[in-house]
C-alpha cells in the first residue's frame, strides 16, 4: 500500500520552499508590537501622494476609468514615458513598441527574468542588493551569482570582478543605481568600464532605476544612454519613490522591441494591465509633477545630510549616499554583528534599522537606515542610538 503525504506543505513546489527567507519580517512585527518605536527600516516615502496627482486619479474614476486598458498601457502614458526619458537622458524609445506599463517596477523585473532566463542560466547580482533580486532569479529557473560591491570603492561595481565571474552560462546582469540599500550612484568612469565588458560579452542588462530622480549633488547616469547599450538594456522605472506613489502600483519597462514584446506576453497572463486610474495619475505626474518631485527631493537631501552627519558624530563610518533615501553605515567598530546591532537597538531603544547581511553576504557589518522620515524623527532616532552606543562602549 502506497502512503501519501497528505499535508498541504507537501504540495508546495520545492522552488518556493527553498527560496531564501529575508528574516526582516520579524523586525517589523516586533516594531508593531512595541510602543514608541521609530522605524528607519521601511523603503517608502513618508510623503503621501501629492494632492494634485491623487485628484487626477480620482477624476479619471469619475470619468469612467474603471475598465481594462490596452495591455501595454494607455498610449498617452507610454508616449509621456518616452518623452520623459528622452528629455532626461537623451535616449529615444518608440512608445508603441519599446515601452510597457507595468504593475510597479517589481512586475517589470519578474517579467524580464521570466522571458530571459532558461533553466541553469546565470544572472549576475551586485550585492548588497534589493531583497527581491535573488529570489526572482531563482523563481525564473536561473542561478544568481553574487558580485560584491565594497565600501572601499564607494559601493561601485567593479568591471574586472564582473569579467572574472563570467561563464558560458552567464545571461544577464542586474544593475541598481541609485542603489538600495547603499545609496550609491554609478560613477561615469565605472559605468563606461562595465558597459565595455557587457558589450563584449553580449549580456543583457536589467537596470532598475526606480530611484533615478532622487540624486543629490551628482547626475544620474542612465544605463541605456551609454554608447552601444540601448539595445542591450532593459530600463525599469516607476513612480513609487520620486512621486510618493508606492500604493498606486505603476511602473514601466523600456527596452528593445523584441524583449518588450516577450514581456508583454507574460504581462498579459500575469496581470492583464496596470490599473487604469493609476496610469492616469502617473500620466499627470509626468506631465505636471516636476516641481513636486523637486520639492520632495530637496527635503530628502536635507534629511540625508542630517542623518549622515549624525551617524558620523556617533563614530559610525558612513559612506556618503548620493541617491535614493538610504544610508548604509558600518557597525563593525561596535563589536556586534549587524544582526546583533539591529536586534539590540530595537530591544533597548526601540529604533528599527535593517541588518546589511539581509541584502546579501557583502552587506555584513552594515545596517540600512532610511531617511524617508521627518527631521524631527531622525533627530530622535539619533539621540536613541547615541544612548545605545554609549552604554555599549562603556561595557566593553
Amino acid at each position: 500500500m502506497v502512503l501519501y503525504d497528505m499535508s498541504i506543505r507537501s504540495q508546495i513546489a520545492a522552488r518556493i520552499i527553498n527560496l531564501p527567507k529575508t528574516g526582516l519580517r520579524g523586525y517589523f512585527d516586533l516594531a508593531l508590537n512595541q510602543p514608541d518605536v521609530i522605524s528607519l527600516g521601511v523603503g517608502e516615502p513618508d510623503f503621501v501622494t501629492p494632492e494634485s496627482i491623487s485628484e487626477a486619479g480620482i477624476a479619471s474614476l469619475k470619468h469612467g476609468a474603471t475598465k481594462y486598458t490596452l495591455l501595454p498601457g494607455i498610449p498617452e502614458l507610454r508616449t509621456a514615458v518616452a518623452r520623459h526619458l528622452e528629455r532626461l537622458y537623451d535616449v529615444s524609445y518608440n512608445p508603441n513598441e519599446e515601452i510597457l506599463i507595468t504593475v510597479g517596477t517589481s512586475e517589470g523585473m519578474h517579467a524580464a527574468l521570466t522571458v530571459l532566463i532558461n533553466p541553469g542560466d546565470e544572472v549576475l547580482v551586485l550585492q548588497p542588493a534589493y531583497l527581491s533580486y535573488v529570489p526572482l532569479v531563482s523563481l525564473a529557473g536561473g542561478i544568481p551569482v553574487a558580485i560584491p560591491v565594497r565600501v572601499e570603492n564607494r559601493f561601485q561595481v567593479n568591471a574586472k570582478e564582473i569579467e572574472e565571474a563570467l561563464t558560458p552560462r552567464t545571461k544577464a546582469i542586474i544593475l541598481n543605481y541609485p542603489n538600495n540599500p547603499t545609496g550609491a550612484v554609478l560613477e561615469p568612469v565605472t559605468a563606461i568600464e562595465v558597459a565595455e565588458v557587457i558589450r563584449r560579452r553580449g549580456m543583457v542588462v536589467i537596470s532598475d532605476e526606480v530611484y533615478d530622480r532622487l540624486v543629490y549633488g551628482v547626475k544620474h547616469l542612465c544605463a541605456a544612454s551609454l554608447a552601444g547599450m540601448k539595445q542591450r538594456t532593459l530600463l525599469l522605472g516607476g513612480f513609487s519613490k520620486a512621486y510618493a506613489m508606492t500604493g498606486w502600483r505603476v511602473g514601466y519597462a523600456a527596452g528593445p522591441a523584441e524583449l518588450v514584446e516577450a514581456m508583454l506576453t507574460v504581462h498579459q497572463y500575469m496581470v492583464m494591465c496596470a490599473p487604469a486610474m493609476a496610469q492616469m495619475a502617473a500620466l499627470y505626474a509626468l506631465e505636471q509633477g516636476e516641481q513636486l518631485v523637486q520639492r520632495m527631493r530637496h527635503e530628502y537631501d536635507r534629511r540625508r545630510r542630517l542623518l549622515v552627519e549624525g551617524l558620523r558624530s556617533l563614530s559610525l563610518d558612513c559612506c556618503e549616499p548620493q541617491g535614493a533615501f538610504f544610508a548604509f553605515p558600518s557597525v563593525r567598530e561596535t563589536g556586534l554583528s549587524d544582526r546583533e546591532f539591529a536586534q539590540r537597538l530595537l530591544a533597548e531603544e526601540r529604533v528599527v534599522v535593517l541588518p546589511g547581511s539581509s541584502f546579501g553576504a557583502a552587506g555584513a557589518g552594515f545596517v540600512r537606515c532610511s531617511y524617508s522620515v521627518s527631521p524631527e524623527v531622525l533627530e530622535d532616532a539619533l539621540a536613541r542610538m547615541a544612548r545605545f552606543l554609549m552604554r555599549l562602549r562603556t561595557t566593553q
